[in-house]
């Protein structure tokens, strides 16, 4: 198989010896989306970074359809594209402007960049805000119109370097939604986030990344599958009670339980079964629950398996990635 994308072995250190990856590796099918998951930190915007060819892996290599680059980076940056945390637009322009200027950036006639820049102000639901200014544009119309920026070009490859960050949960959804829908017209995403659900939602396959290394990759389903079947999760009236019941429920289940503020959290096999011993248990010792839940494991249950935190409480000291993540970059050229 021909991958869209690959990365095999991918390390890179900075200065004062900063290991940002060692060794990272994996392949993405065409026309899929691939969820590298982790907290800041991770080195998941280093991994963007190389492929997008912003910067040089210090060894190990990687190719985006079939170029490398490293050898190849002129090429193969004419063949993703970028968006990235902070939408890279300029606010004293209108959408259709913004647009339109992408489009000329990557050598589109004039004729060309305006019908191009009208096709995706439709496809992203920006008609009516088109010849606003983007100081008038909320957050998610800005991710929005970035987005559409690095689509000028029509990549078959598009990097998503946490797209939804910082928006509200009906942004977050219309953006998914946004997704998904390239997807189905072909397109390969490589989409970097700390949101679980977001992977769980968008990703064929995931790669759990820690400490610049993949920890664990797969699909979704079999993730969680290696987990257990369920997690019992039980709600406590303070900590002191929560920290008894850890204790108790520990020896119901060969995985551990994690203790968060008032609530335990079980991975288990045979939930009801053990869900009526647990309630034995926690009767024996005078404690009453205040929420008792069975339920589907999550990734974030995935990632606090394999690290020992949940994907939103890991970061450098700085909470933030190892370098500066990249500003967005239209299909074609990686602005810098």
């Amino acid at each position: 198989m021909t991958y869209a994308i690959e990365a095999n072995e991918l390390a890179k250190r900075f200065k004062g010896g900063v290991v940002a990856l060692d060794g990272v590796s994996f392949a993405v099918e065409p026309g899929t989306v691939f969820g590298l998951l982790g907290p800041n930190g991770a080195g998941k915007t280093t991994v963007v970074r190389i492929l997008t060819t912003i910067l040089a892996a210090d060894t190990g290599w990687a190719k985006v359809l079939g170029h490398d680059v490293g050898r190849e980076p002129d090429l193969v940056r004419r063949l993703f594209g970028l968006a990235g945390q902070y939408a890279a637009v300029d606010e004293n322009l209108t959408g259709r402007e913004n647009l339109v200027m992408v489009g000329r950036l990557n050598h589109l006639t004039r004729r060309e960049a305006a019908v191009r820049a009208a096709e995706l102000l439709e496809e992203f639901e920006l008609v009516e805000a088109a010849d606003r200014t983007l100081k008038t544009y909320s957050g998610g119309m800005r991710r929005r119109i970035d987005l559409a920026a690095a689509l000028v070009t029509r990549p078959g490859v598009l990097f998503l370097d946490e797209p939804t960050t910082g928006l509200d949960p009906q942004s977050r959804a219309g953006l998914w939604a946004v997704i998904e829908s390239l997807v189905g017209s072909g397109t390969t995403v490589l989409l970097t986030t700390q949101y679980l659900e977001e992977a769980d939602r968008l990703a064929s396959r995931v790669a759990v990344v820690d400490h610049g290394r993949v920890i664990s990759q797969g699909t979704p389903a079999e993730l969680k599958a290696a987990l257990g079947a369920t997690v019992l999760a039980v709600g406590l009236h303070d900590a002191a009670t929560a920290e008894q019941a850890e204790r108790a429920l520990a020896p119901l289940s060969d995985k551990s339980p994690h203790l968060s503020g008032t609530s335990v959290e079980l991975p288990v096999d045979g939930g009801p079964k053990v869900a009526m011993e647990a309630l034995r248990v926690l009767d024996q010792l005078g404690i009453e629950p205040v929420t008792f839940v069975l339920r589907e494991p999550s990734l974030d249950d995935v990632f606090l398996a394999l690290t020992g935190r949940s994907a939103e409480a890991g970061s450098d000291p700085q909470g933030r990635d190892l370098v500066t993540e990249p500003r967005a970059a239209s299909g074609g050229e990686a602005r810098r």
